[in-house]
């Protein structure tokens, strides 16, 4: 069951809740939140939502980061949106390299099983948020439904062309509008 039987919304974090870098997000200083995203994730929880994070961060298996460091930038999100009055409920993350063909890796689907078992719940028709393709395909294999914000990579995304089967995904400017169309 999620903490306290809330209902769940899962976010990538690289573009959806703190700036994306091509060079990887390496420390806490690099870490810094998209305009309005701490504040969204503190809504969702006053509105009864749990909000799990689901990232690829093969910085780590490139040696570019610890897993210490990795979870230190966890703690300064969790803190950030704390203090907003929020809560994150856990940070689901893969830290293998593109060519290590894990479970875990989106486009693959694991992150996303993880947070299922977790939390006890059926995850299907569950909210997920990215900006990357890999992102929605996860979602789509989950049975999760897909949602495109333009920070980030999202503008990328869609300038590269969908695939038909995500066609209908639902697409916001960033976080903070997604939450404001759900909340309102």
């Amino acid at each position: 069951m999620t903490p306290g039987g809330a209902r769940l919304i899962i976010l990538d974090r690289d573009g959806v809740i703190n700036e994306d870098s091509d060079a990887f997000i390496k420390s806490v200083a690099e870490c810094v939140p998209v305009a309005g995203s701490i504040n969204a994730i503190a809504r969702l929880s006053q509105a009864g939502y749990t909000v799990a994070v689901a990232t690829n961060q093969s910085g780590v298996a490139r040696g570019l980061l610890s897993e210490t460091t990795l979870s230190q930038i966890h703690d300064y999100l969790s803190g950030l949106v704390e203090r907003a009055g929020g809560r994150i409920a856990g940070f689901f993350y893969c830290p293998h390299g593109p060519d290590s063909n894990c479970s875990c890796r989106k486009p693959k689907p694991g992150l996303l099983y993880q947070i299922r078992d977790k939390y006890g719940i059926e995850i299907s028709g569950v909210p997920v948020v990215g900006d990357s393709l890999r992102d929605l395909q996860a979602a789509l294999t989950a049975g999760c439904t897909p949602v495109l914000v333009r920070s980030g990579k999202g503008e990328r995304t869609l300038a590269s062309g969908f695939p038909s089967e995500l066609a209908d995904c639902a697409r916001f400017t960033d976080l903070a509008a997604f939450v404001d169309n759900l909340l309102n």
